[in-house]
């Protein structure tokens, strides 16, 4: 069997086992066509994959830490710093590219978001290539590693607004819970690519190409989505609904991105909401970014560094699966329960991980964490954004939302990249006991957060008059 099939054939049968559970799960029948669903499948689909190749062209960095590493181009500290500013500037893009995404519509930001993000991705690949040839000092290549990876999560914010934006003229509040649970597949899928695949290709090529291949892969997805993604059920040639979210009743002006921040300010739930997902990104990339890094250093890998990659789609693809089912078949379409069942579940993981650094469960509990994270995202930024921003101010409302994950990102890599071991003193796993730490207490916020949304629902506006 050719490597890369060996590489692919477990994700793919796995996708195949949890399409025939989501086909037999029980559905919400809200009237739809055959044709209608056909057509949403092919509106979502591929702006998904899109996401999941952003993702990629996002974390190739990070599954690629050790071998930067080893090379002498990128220490731990400097991917810290690297990884925090480009987070930082993901976290404060919102108040630029919610309102760019309300104004200009979701398919023309995630053309956007391909289009920026594949050509940050070339131009790193040529920082490394330069570096590699003793061109560009390493002064001067950290600088640019730091410059192009922010340009590219700036571009990349627009991601996660797109696809919310997009999706929430084509989905019921009543269907929105298993959509959280494909965007978590999705999220995984990317984080797949980029920890399993990106690492495939360091093996096999050229380091320059682990920024190349994705770069290639956006391409090809932007000229697909071109062809295929409409905003609104109208423009697709089928007949917009009501969807039951906080626009539902509101006939007015699509409000200014001031007026809709200060309008969902006003709600408790969305103040609890970026709260809780400044936790989630907290917990997500602490989780994600730095077990390769603990494994590396400590010599402790094995099977779950070995796969990586493969063990956090399985993780996120059951966890938003498991999220969505409960949410709208347990919960009645609430997301703080939710929420707050995998915040425990984060609680857990963060205990049970500060009392076994040494051994190979901590590898399995992080890998539980990245299933409770994943869910709680895809809920939350995936889901809870359309229900309290409503399809009008989808961008907004994800912005904001999705801002504060990565700002939370941001805390994390800072924090880490100043208090983890470095040199001799990071090969004993004891030296790490400051890594779970520091989840411990951002889980335990987090799950106090939860359930205080445990019954929130969005508000229909009155309609304008």
């Amino acid at each position: 069997m050719p490597a890369w099939l060996h590489q692919l054939l477990p994700i793919v049968l796995l996708l195949a086992a949890i399409a025939v559970v989501m086909r037999r799960l029980p559905k919400i029948d809200l009237g739809h066509s055959e044709e209608f669903r056909r057509r949403r499948f092919f509106n979502w689909f591929p702006l998904g994959l899109t996401y999941a190749f952003l993702y990629m062209g996002r974390y190739n960095l990070s599954a690629n830490a050790p071998e930067l590493d080893a090379l002498h181009l990128v220490s731990k500290h400097e991917f810290g710093n690297i990884d925090g500013w480009g987070s930082a500037v993901y976290g404060v893009a919102f108040l630029l590219n919610g309102p760019l995404t309300d104004r200009w519509g979701g398919r023309a930001t995630i053309l956007i978001a391909a289009g920026g993000s594949a050509l940050m991705n070339v131009l790193m690949g040529v920082a490394v290539r330069l570096a590699l040839e003793g061109r560009l000092d390493h002064g001067a290549a950290i600088t640019a590693m730091t410059v192009l990876f922010s340009a590219n999560m700036y571009f990349q914010s627009f991601g996660a607004v797109s696809i919310v934006k997009v999706n929430a003229p084509w989905f019921h509040v009543r269907e929105r819970g298993m959509l959280g649970g494909v965007f978590g597949i999705l999220i995984s899928l990317g984080l797949y690519f980029a920890y399993d695949w990106s690492r495939f290709v360091a093996k096999h090529l050229p380091m320059p190409w682990v920024f190349h291949v994705p770069a290639l892969l956006l391409l090809v997805f932007l000229a697909l989505d071109v062809f295929l993604i409409r905003d609104t059920p109208g423009q697709a040639g089928f007949r917009d609904f009501d969807t039951a979210d906080a626009s539902s009743g509101d006939t007015g002006e699509r409000l200014g991105a001031i007026a809709v921040a200060r309008r969902m300010f006003s709600q408790r739930v969305i103040l609890f909401i970026v709260a809780i997902e400044f936790c989630s990104g907290f917990l997500r990339n602490a989780v994600m970014k730095w077990y390769l890094i603990f494994a590396d250093k400590t010599g402790l890998q094995g099977f779950v560094s070995a796969h990586w990659g493969v063990l956090l789609c399985i993780a996120g693809i059951l966890g938003g699966v498991f999220a969505g089912f409960i949410s709208d078949h347990v919960f009645d379409s609430r997301r703080g329960p939710v929420a707050s069942v995998l915040y425990a579940g984060l609680v857990l993981g963060a205990v049970i991980v500060l009392f076994t650094l040494s051994f190979p469960i901590a590898g399995w509990t992080v890998v539980f964490m990245s299933l409770c994270v994943i869910g709680v995202h895809g809920m939350l930024s995936g889901t809870a954004s359309m229900d309290f921003g409503g399809r009008k101010n989808a961008g907004v409302a994800t912005g904001i939302i999705d801002g504060f994950v990565y700002l939370g990102t941001a805390a994390q890599s800072f924090l880490y990249a100043s208090i983890l071991p470095s040199g001799d003193a990071a090969k004993t796993p004891g030296n790490w006991m400051p890594w779970p730490a520091a989840m411990l207490p951002v889980a335990l916020v987090g799950f106090a957060l939860a359930t205080r949304l445990w019954n929130a629902r969005p508000e229909r506006r009155a309609a304008a008059h």
